[in-house]
């Protein structure tokens, strides 16, 4: 089943095998801190793309090329999200090829299947990699403001089509079900995905004294159910401003 590969290596981590019409793969997620996730192509022509500099390692048979994926247009909305202009589309040339993408932070990879749920939208810098079917754009909030103010939840992923997407979490991945009208209010740094029946708003935070003492920023993200909100335990960006403010100066 797993041609030209070693179904015990590394460390005996099988491989998950989905299906969703005649759309079929192989993966498998391996590593603790810094996961990557392994693609196990059945069949030529198959393929996942990925922004550029986002495959780890790959095995003979692989065809690689970079491409402004949907035009000019959504290339430059990609930028706006923090992945890069071009994206770069690994192809199979025979069966039994493997191409790996590895996570940027300490985290999990989430596998994602975009036909089951409709869809999703997910926090810029989530994505890892997805299969051909998978459609990736651009989409902003309401409040404009936020994205001013520096809002990591002003622009946000589109995520749809058919197949498997990837997505990185930085941190541990927490799950919450909302139920019909119920609120939850986050960090929009520990926002990954939701689901589109979920509600989403950019919400201030109310009073001078909570903005500059509560160390909090000037927003939060309020989501509404019904449904599923994956959210992380690490921010990010708070975590890398911490490094920064602890390097020293000239």
């Amino acid at each position: 089943m797993i041609r030209g590969l070693n179904a015990a290596d590394p460390a005996g981590v099988s491989w998950k095998f989905t299906i969703r019409g005649n759309l079929s793969m192989q993966y498998r997620i391996i590593g603790d801190t810094m996961p990557a996730v392994e693609v196990l192509f059945d069949a030529p022509g198959e393929s996942m793309y990925t922004q550029s500099g986002g495959m780890a390692w790959m095995s003979d048979g692989i065809s690689m090329d970079s491409n402004m994926r949907g035009g000019l247009g959504k290339s430059i909305g990609r930028m706006f999200t923090g992945e890069s202009l071009f994206m770069a589309t690994y192809k199979a040339e025979r069966a039994g090829s493997m191409v790996a993408f590895a996570s940027t932070v300490a985290g999990e990879v989430l596998p994602v299947d975009v036909g089951a749920n409709g869809g999703m939208i997910c926090q810029k810098g989530a994505f890892l990699c997805a299969q051909e079917t998978v459609h990736l754009n651009v989409t902003f909030t309401k409040k404009f403001s936020a994205g001013l103010f520096g809002g990591e939840g002003f622009i946000l992923q589109d995520i749809s089509g058919t197949g498997m997407v990837f997505l990185e979490i930085d941190g541990n991945k927490v799950e919450k079900d909302l139920a019909p009208g119920e609120v939850l209010k986050v960090d929009t740094g520990n926002v990954v995905a939701f689901e589109r029946s979920v509600s989403y708003e950019i919400e201030t935070v109310k009073g001078l004294k909570n903005i500059f003492l509560g160390g909090e920023g000037l927003f939060l993200t309020k989501l509404t159910g019904p449904g599923k909100v994956i959210l992380q335990t690490q921010n990010f960006n708070e975590f890398a401003g911490r490094i920064i403010r602890m390097v020293p100066s000239r």
